[in-house]
């Protein structure tokens, strides 16, 4: 089974649960996530399947959505409610236009230090396992954006927020950063993703969804985004037999109908994907990605 499918993943299991339990709804065993969802996270989580696999170099950029909690008096260890507590917790008092002002920092350009439990690779381990089995971890700190961080509520030392952030940062990062400033230690109480890249929840079925019709290739694919609308800053261009021919055995072909896009995603009919292909000069393309 090949394409893009959107899964609104339940909290308490892994991305890599997810993977597990597709793998069994569909039969196919080649599925990867773009962007892993933390246990206790909820929400968008892409897999590509299949062939589709092939595409995933040109998905690493995608900005992400959440809207959330944050619970202040107590850090944890892992920056959020899974964790084990660092410390005594308090209970803070503070008013909506405090807690707002110390968020008001997190935007634009930053760097930000990641969390010691998180899947960042020290000298090719993860950190999460230098962590779980209690020794040194030394990251680095990442370059990343916030494109919004909004406190739109705050109840019994519990703040919701909503968040845009670029590929690479951590909101778990932001809410332990937050409580450091305000003086109280916080974490990140609950998170749901809401958009990653193009793909927002309402493109997400859930895992119950899915259940209902596996084994019915045809059916599970109706629920694939469908290949027209992946990677929407590439144009889609069709091609002829002899046109797809060449391209499929790696040769370079002339795709006449198309203008000035460096790169194209090819396609044979309406859905069937070929490919994508690169610029070589004029109307002349190569074939980067071929899915066979």
């Amino acid at each position: 089974m090949n394409g893009l499918l959107v899964i609104d993943k339940p909290g308490g299991i892994t991305s890599h649960d997810v993977v597990s339990r597709l793998r069994r709804i569909t039969g196919e065993k080649s599925i990867g996530h773009l962007g892993t969802l933390d246990p206790m996270a909820t929400g968008v989580l892409p897999l590509l399947m299949g062939k589709f696999t092939r595409l995933a170099q040109y998905f690493s950029a995608a900005e992400k959505s959440y809207t959330g909690t944050i619970h202040f008096g107590v850090a944890t260890d892992t920056y959020d409610a899974d964790g084990e507590p660092t410390g005594e917790a308090t209970h803070p008092s503070f008013t909506l236009e405090r807690v707002r002002a110390a968020a008001a920092r997190f935007h634009g350009e930053m760097e930000q230090m990641p969390p010691a439990f998180s899947a960042k690779k020290v000298a090719g381990t993860p950190a999460y396992k230098l962590a779980r089995a209690g020794k040194p971890v030394e990251l680095k700190k990442a370059r990343i954006t916030i494109k919004s961080f909004e406190i739109t509520e705050l109840a019994e030392g519990e703040a919701t927020f909503s968040m845009s952030i670029s590929a690479g940062g951590y909101v778990r990062s932001v809410a332990h950063e937050l409580g450091q400033d305000l003086g109280c230690g916080a974490h990140l109480s609950s998170l749901r993703r809401t958009k990653s890249g193009v793909f927002p929840l309402g493109d997400a079925r859930t895992l119950e969804e899915l259940q209902q019709i596996a084994g019915n290739i045809s059916a599970l694919e109706s629920c694939c985004i469908h290949p027209r609308n992946l990677l929407v800053e590439m144009p889609s261009v069709s091609g002829d037999d002899f046109t797809l021919g060449r391209l499929r055995n790696g040769a370079q072909a002339n795709l006449p109908e198309f203008s000035q896009a460096s790169l194209v995603k090819v396609f044979a009919g309406q859905r069937e994907l070929v490919g994508i292909a690169k610029r070589v000069a004029g109307t002349l393309f190569q074939p980067v990605v071929v899915m066979g």
